[in-house]
């Protein structure tokens, strides 16, 4: 009763119709008509009806242009993302599915409400979520809201794989990969052009060799990496590595060799002497004490000796290389700069008391040793990198044989037993090191032999193995590994 008198009244004085007093008998009886009370009755519901119907369109244009980002995706890289109905307040949604998602590689779980799957198509798409609300009809069509979905392409993909010039004169080839024994150690080494040259189908700069001599025991690995700034320095690298070898092939002999062996016992034995009787010096002023410093003494003069050894030999060597170079520019009318190249390499042998390991660094190019659990390692060179370095050099620089840093180029260490003896270029370092400090952090070592055993995004595993036929090409596979901003060659050398 009162909500019709209240509606008619409302009407009445919509469309200027005033009761008078002489007729509220009338209009009252008009009210509680029963007919006028069910039309009334109608009309509210009807009313009703109609304001629930623009709620729930007004409702659903709310979310049809509620913006909406979703993560991009990759090609063929794994993508999972939540969409969150809570989180964007589409708390009324009670029913929803996806169209459209399978044509990418793409799927929608209902229940978990994630968008998963692994893209097959890059470009900008759009995806139908298909919904429903609190309020439809169960038997209403699903709603439909537009969502835009971007699925980059594979940056791999966008980079060309051009062939270098076999008729150049330099050539050599764009991808190598070696393993093999060496002394009583395996050598697995790879030497990749970098993607920004093989883009524009230039020529791997990268270079190394190895080498065993039988009759002295002595082992050598070397690797350089060639200036990209210089057109010749793939020859460059080149020549450096194969005269390392050379060298020593004809300078190493068993004669020079056998006192060198003679002076690493006797400083081994004389270490373990200081070792002992420091254990035992009671006081400064004690004739134990006095005895002790006599050994050390001892030791350091035997130090030095080694010391010379390994200036004279290596830096002969360096200097060899130098020479090399050098001739091999005059001849073939080129500036020695155009031949720029850094260059690395170790000497190791095994004697009974352990390893002696000899390296020789000019450039950006790390070597590092690992011992056999692993627990503690060695950088046995420093980088031109930095303060310390003054910026990149090269073997081809003369000024390096005269600079009075050239004496601490050299690396000399004994160790038990090694598990990893690793020569890199800077295309490695780079990439998995990012600065020089953590060359000096045995946990990024760790983190790199992790990442070389497949913890790494593409799962590519090397598998460290005398008996594994398949190491050289696992570790060619590892080698492909995308790290934005690093394109250049790649060589790596492990000796385990």
């Amino acid at each position: 009763m009162s909500n019709t008198k209240e509606y008619i009244e409302k009407l009445f004085s919509a469309h200027n119709i005033i009761i008078p007093l002489n007729r509220n008998i009338m209009f009252n009886e008009f009210v509680t008509n029963e007919k006028n009370a069910e039309t009334v009755k109608i009309i509210l519901e009807s009313q009703k009806i109609i304001m629930n119907k623009w709620v729930l369109s007004n409702r659903i244009t709310d979310i049809i242009q509620h913006p909406v980002q979703i993560p991009n995706g990759t090609v063929g890289k794994p993508y999972e993302s939540k969409f969150d109905f809570i989180q964007l307040g589409w708390n009324d949604v009670i029913l929803s599915e996806f169209e459209g998602l399978e044509e990418y590689g793409l799927q929608y779980d209902n229940e978990s409400e994630l968008i998963y799957g692994t893209p097959t198509q890059n470009g900008e798409f759009k995806i139908k979520l298909k919904f429903k609300v609190t309020g439809e009809a169960e038997d209403s069509v699903l709603n439909e809201k537009l969502i835009n979905l971007i699925i980059n392409a594979d940056p791999k993909s966008l980079w060309k794989n051009l062939e270098s010039d076999k008729n150049d004169p330099f050539w050599k080839a764009d991808n190598v990969q070696e393993f093999n024994s060496i002394g009583d150690k395996h050598i697995v080494v790879s030497s990749k052009r970098g993607r920004s040259h093989a883009n524009v189908g230039s020529f791997r700069d990268d270079d190394y060799a190895f080498n065993h001599f039988e009759n002295t025991g002595w082992s050598v690995v070397a690797v350089s990496d060639g200036a990209g700034s210089a057109k010749a320095s793939r020859k460059g690298s080149e020549i450096a590595c194969q005269e390392v070898i050379h060298y020593f092939q004809n300078n190493l002999t068993k004669e020079v060799t056998n006192s060198f062996d003679e002076l690493l016992k006797d400083f081994n034995k004389e270490s373990n002497e200081v070792t002992d009787s420091l254990a035992t010096v009671p006081s400064k002023n004690s004739e134990i004490a006095n005895e002790s410093a006599e050994v050390e003494e001892v030791v350091e003069t035997t130090k030095n000796k080694i010391g010379k050894f390994i200036y004279n030999n290596l830096g002969g060597c360096a200097k060899s290389v130098y020479n090399k170079l050098e001739e091999f520019a005059n001849k073939n009318e080129l500036n020695i700069k155009e031949l720029h190249s850094t260059l690395i390499f170790t000497l190791f042998k095994k004697y009974e008391f352990g390893y002696v390991i000899l390296t020789f660094g000019v450039g950006d190019c790390p070597i590092g040793v690992l011992n056999k659990d692993k627990t503690d390692f060695k950088l046995m060179n420093w980088l031109d990198v930095g303060e310390f370095g003054g910026g990149t050099r090269f073997i081809t620089m003369p000024e390096i044989f005269v600079s009075d840093k050239f004496s601490t180029r050299f690396g000399f260490k004994i160790i038990d037993d090694f598990s990893y003896l690793m020569l890199m270029t800077d295309g490695i370092y780079d990439a998995k090191f990012v600065v020089e400090a953590n060359l000096e952090k045995l946990e990024k070592w760790h983190e790199f032999i992790a990442d070389l055993e497949g913890n790494n995004e593409d799962k590519a595993k090397v598998v460290f193995d005398k008996n594994n036929k398949e190491i050289a090409n696992q570790l060619s596979v590892w080698m492909d590994f995308w790290s934005p901003g690093n394109h250049d060659d790649r060589t790596l050398a492990v000796i385990f």
